[in-house]
């Protein structure tokens, strides 16, 4: 017998979706909220028994009822079809999911505080101990599970979730390491008894087995990633959920994963494009940005950072509202000028100074 579990994490709904939008273009909101919908469709359709929120369900700790009652919606539809859905709030929300009345459902458990729910599902007891993101948790992250009162061996399936870093994650197109700060769990404190840990936070998916010397852990450490690219650090990242198995092993407290993957979510092109733009007039300035413009799809969400001295006249080429008025509306595009390199700056002030005193 054998436990579905669809895990996601990091919807971040609230991301660039003002209440009163001063400035008419697309707004990346809808994308997160459209693929947190897909990421759920498989426990509408009965694929799943259990869904898993790794946490950071909203971007801001204060969210409009409006929204709030958009995010919940697709949730109480899950727990509505038999679906039990367990929450985990995270950093984004301050530890505290906000408008949580909305998600005032027998079926949707939200960890307010350090416990454990025990479930009985298909034939298995279930136990999913968690709690709410803490901030300096390296130090603390014992006594906060025990705390949770967990004791996972009585269930025939135990999870742990949760909303941090594990030392050995990665994050960044330069797969930056977690290792020793305060907000950084080490992999020999996570305890034996759980069949996996499940964890948003990081926005890279990934799976952890071994701590930083190589030691096996305790646990998989399950990170979903994020369902859309919230920064140009993930422009190459796959985004998804999780969709794995576990099951109840003779002699092994907490069971087993047994299976899992990842489904991709079409999420949108990322592109960052560097473009040269010295002592380039109105005109030519203009057509360097159409031309990449053109060269990315639609959809995409275009930065463009310009190099080299911009002359003062060419300067409205790259204001915001001429510039969206260049490209599809579909598409969201900014523009930078690249700084000057500090050496750059410390000389052409030297410089100055010395034309001042002659």
């Amino acid at each position: 017998m054998r436990l579905r579990v669809l895990l996601l994490a990091d919807t971040h709904l609230g991301f660039d979706l003002p209440t009163a939008p001063r400035v008419r273009r697309r707004r990346r909101g809808h994308d997160f909220q459209a693929n947190f919908e897909r990421a759920l469709q498989p426990a509408l359709e009965g694929s799943v028994d259990l869904v898993v929120h790794g946490g950071d369900v909203f971007h801001r700790p204060s969210v409009p009822p409006s929204l709030a009652f958009q995010a919940f919606q697709p949730l109480c539809r899950v727990a509505d079809a038999g679906v039990p859905v367990v929450i985990v709030p995270g950093n984004h929300e301050r530890g505290r999911i906000p408008h949580d009345r909305f998600a005032s459902h027998p079926d949707i458990l939200i960890f307010d505080r350090p416990r454990t729910f025990l479930l009985e599902i298909g034939g298995l007891s279930v136990a999913l101990s968690g709690f709410p993101y803490e901030r300096r948790v390296r130090e603390s992250f014992r006594r906060i599970v025990a705390s949770c009162d967990s004791a996972p061996g009585r269930a025939d399936v135990a999870f742990l979730c949760v909303h941090h870093c594990v030392e050995g994650a990665t994050v960044g197109p330069s797969d930056f390491t977690f290792r020793s700060n305060p907000d950084v769990i080490r992999g020999s404190d996570i305890p034996p008894g759980y069949a996996a840990v499940f964890s948003g936070h990081i926005h890279r998916h990934q799976v952890l087995t071994r701590d930083l010397s190589g030691t096996p852990l305790a646990a998989p450490v399950l990170y979903p990633g994020s369902v859309e690219r919230t920064a140009f650090a993930e422009k190459d990242e796959a985004k998804g959920y999780i969709m794995l198995e576990a099951r109840k092993v003779e002699g092994r407290a907490g069971g087993a994963i047994v299976d899992w993957r990842f489904e991709d979510l079409e999420a949108r092109p990322m592109v960052l494009d560097e473009l040269n733009g010295d002592g380039l007039g109105p005109l030519a300035l203009r057509r360097l940005i159409q031309r990449a413009i053109e060269r990315v799809p639609a959809d995409s969400v275009l930065r463009l950072k310009i190099h080299g001295r911009v002359p003062a006249e060419s300067r409205a080429e790259i204001a915001a509202a001429r510039v969206r008025a260049m490209a599809p509306e579909e598409m969201n595009i900014e523009v930078v000028l690249a700084e000057e390199p500090r050496r750059a700056r410390r000389t052409r002030g030297a410089r100055s100074r010395e034309r001042r005193s002659a």
